[in-house]
């Protein structure tokens, strides 16, 4: 099954932009440190996470472009990260998506496996998928307030 047919265009789901980066660090305030220092981004704390694990990165347009999860803490969709491993301490990348129900039977009718996470709070639904070189990917559906 080639993973690159669920973007065909054409369709009713289009990738829209790339939403973020997931990285697992063994040092929060260092990695806050090194990103605030040379790009200017600002940490905060996501949603219903504690400062200590989980803090986003907030570029200028208030946009949480880098997410940082303390190693060893749980994960939407958990799965093994070795930091400094092959992919380096990358987790996942994450696509702000439109078409969720296309995709979902897109995801189905290919046999994919699938997880899917829903953030009312925050009004978003997640699809998580793995691509044939076990990337993460992390496909976001906003959906109207």
């Amino acid at each position: 099954m080639n993973i690159a047919t669920l973007f065909a265009y054409g369709d009713n789901m289009i990738v829209k932009n790339l939403n973020h980066i997931n990285i697992q660090t063994r040092d929060m305030a260092r990695t806050i440190a090194f990103y605030g220092e040379l790009l200017g981004l600002e940490a905060r704390t996501a949603p219903r996470r504690k400062p200590e694990e989980r803090q986003w990165l907030y570029d200028s347009e208030s946009r949480a472009v880098i997410h940082l999860n303390l190693f060893g803490t749980d994960n939407t969709y958990a799965r093994e990260v070795i930091p400094g491993g092959p992919t380096g301490a990358i987790h996942h990348v994450a696509f702000e998506c439109d078409g969720l129900e296309d995709m979902v039977q897109k995801l189905e009718a290919r046999g994919l496996r699938y997880e899917r996470a829903e953030l009312p709070e925050i009004n978003l639904t997640q699809l998580f998928v793995v691509d044939p070189n076990n990337v993460l990917l992390e496909l976001n559906f906003r959906h109207l307030a």
